[in-house]
């Protein structure tokens, strides 16, 4: 997000990083169109605007509420946005470890290190009020001394609480039920893939390790409208290489090699099908 700080708090002065509240309140119409790369996790919730985001080379627009949730290593990027009223939340995970808290929250591979879904979610007016309420309560808190006791745990219960309630927004606005089996399954799949598209590209590998056949793991995910294990492997690591390309110094058979292509004219052939560019065309394009 383009900002001029209006008001921010910070938990630790000396490392801005570690988790910041920014409250936005004006009119103001930005365009910035050099991307960059996200080191932090991020949660933007836009109250009051209107604008579009490019994120993992997607564009997305937004006339109404909306909040967007992205994870370190995500390509962002503001193509347009005029913005009245906002907060900006960000944490490392350090501060607030998203893997660690999963089984409590179950917000990995949902809001974040989810790259195989839309990246936000729209609150009803419902919602809005008692995420307010949490935010309310936040900055209450950061007002407060830093050796106030309790403070730390106190700021990552807030922070917990905002996520736990945007989780159950998100489900609640899928068409299909959170806890049915396809549903698990995809998650379960998609997790796997973050951890394993530079290692393992073959669906009947993902398919083994979480105990069922190619072919159902495809049906399962037919089932919920999500696209096919092999067009989500392929994705997933065109993604990563277009990150690598603009946002490394590897060459092309250094990024081949780390995304487990033992073959760069292989990868090259890859790239180029997927993309319709080769690796250099599409560097080339991106850095003018």
């Amino acid at each position: 997000m383009s900002l001029h700080q209006i008001k921010t708090y910070c938990f630790d002065p000396k490392n801005e990083n570690s988790f910041q509240l920014s409250v936005i309140d004006f009119d103001h119409a930005c365009v910035v169109s050099k991307s960059r790369l996200i080191d932090t996790f991020n949660i933007f919730w836009i109250r009051r605007g209107k604008g579009s985001y490019n994120i993992d080379f997607k564009s997305y627009s937004f006339d109404e509420e909306v909040i967007l949730f992205l994870t370190p290593g995500q390509v962002f990027s503001v193509e347009s946005e005029f913005i009245q009223e906002a907060y900006w939340l960000s944490f490392e995970p350090d501060f607030y470890c998203i893997e660690t808290h999963d089984k409590e929250i179950s917000c990995n591979g949902i809001l974040f290190n989810n790259v195989y879904e839309s990246p936000y979610v729209n609150p009803s007016a419902g919602d809005s009020e008692k995420l307010c309420f949490i935010l309310e309560n936040m900055v209450e808190e950061f007002e407060k001394k830093e050796d106030t006791s309790g403070h730390l745990d106190m700021l990552q219960t807030l922070l917990k609480q905002f996520i736990i309630f945007s989780v159950r927004v998100k489900n609640l606005n899928q068409p299909f039920a959170d806890s049915s089996e396809e549903t698990l399954l995809y998650k379960n799949f998609s997790l796997l893939l973050e951890k394993n598209y530079n290692k393992i590209h073959s669906v009947s590998e993902y398919a083994g390790r979480l105990g069922v056949s190619p072919k159902s793991l495809t049906k399962h995910l037919h089932r919920i409208g999500a696209a096919s294990p092999s067009e989500l492997i392929r994705d997933r690591i065109l993604l990563e290489a277009k990150r690598l390309l603009l946002y490394s110094e590897f060459t092309v058979k250094e990024i081949a090699l780390s995304l487990g292509f033992n073959d760069p004219a292989y990868f090259t052939r890859f790239f180029t099908k997927g993309v319709q560019k080769s690796p250099v065309q599409f560097k080339s394009e991106h850095q003018k």
